[in-house]
């Protein structure tokens, strides 16, 4: 019998690798597509007369108005704006409004006034912070997948192979079609749709997995927790499937009470710490 609480003080602070922080490859390549328009623009650094030299530039290169929104961080080409004066649509993929419109968002989104004010020194720079800033929201989507990668890379490590004795994202309709097994039990007799992350084959069984990492607390947790150990009791009673979850990190601490509810019931529920430990390769058969 595992202990619970020496498998839950192994779990991990972070799995965060070098490109966790900042994908600055897909930085480059978003200020590279605009960095025409943002030069063109950095000639109103400075000015003594903004709007009509912004006026100018819009008449001969109205394609500027595009990098336009990425200056205030929004990644949208369509933005809306209310005032005292009423509400305003603009556009920025084509000059659908006056110049004047354009004008007076401008200035009140205070974008003339970092400009001609010299609050920055160059419009490209200053979008590399502004993109870098954004990407940092995909840390998110990032962290999700690390904790997939990391599973996978132990997977391949015990001798499985992608697309053929394992696979990734599979819904329980591909299981049932690929391998003509009754999974009924955790489809609400095919009213349920569920997704696992990998799926594992070998001679006598289906492996279904889940992985997660959580650093961070919240009722999430104890949502996951609750809903895995009622799929661990419901694939009990599958003959040839077996549901794995691989899980970590120290957000646990808040839940663990949950967790630990599920580890009693659940026999093949582990951790970083386990699969290091080749716990795929002994279990996996």
């Amino acid at each position: 019998m595992r202990d619970f609480n020496e498998w839950l003080s192994g779990f991990r602070e972070s799995i965060a690798d070098y490109g966790y922080y900042i994908d600055f490859k897909k930085v480059h390549r978003n200020v590279d597509t605009i960095k025409v328009e943002l030069n063109i623009l950095n000639s109103l650094i400075g000015s003594k007369s903004i709007e009509a030299d912004f006026e100018n530039i819009l008449e001969k290169y109205p394609e500027v108005l595009k990098c336009i929104p990425i200056l205030l961080a929004v990644r949208a080409s369509e933005i809306y704006a209310i005032d005292k004066n009423g509400s305003f649509y603009y556009d920025f993929r084509n000059q659908t409004l006056p110049v004047t419109h354009y004008k007076y968002f401008m200035r009140e989104t205070g974008l003339f006034d970092l400009l001609e004010n010299h609050i920055i020194n160059n419009l490209v720079d200053y979008a590399t912070g502004v993109e870098t800033g954004l990407d940092s929201n995909g840390r998110k989507n990032r962290g999700g997948h690390l904790m997939e990668d990391l599973v996978e890379s132990f997977i391949q490590e015990a001798g499985f192979e992608k697309e053929k004795t394992y696979f990734k994202e599979m819904y329980i309709h591909q299981i049932t079609d690929k391998w003509d097994i009754d999974l009924s039990a955790i489809s609400n007799q095919g009213k349920m749709e569920k997704r696992f992350d990998f799926v594992v084959k070998t001679p006598e069984m289906i492996y279904g997995i889940e992985t997660n990492f959580y650093s961070g607390g919240g009722s999430k947790l104890n949502e996951t927790a609750r809903s895995y150990k009622t799929l661990a009791l419901e694939t009990n009673s599958i003959d040839g499937f077996t549901f794995v979850w691989f899980t970590d990190g120290k957000g646990w601490t808040s839940a663990r009470h949950n967790l630990e509810e599920t580890f009693d019931v659940m026999e093949h529920i582990y951790n970083i710490s386990d699969m290091e430990n080749n716990i795929i390769g002994r279990v996996f058969k």
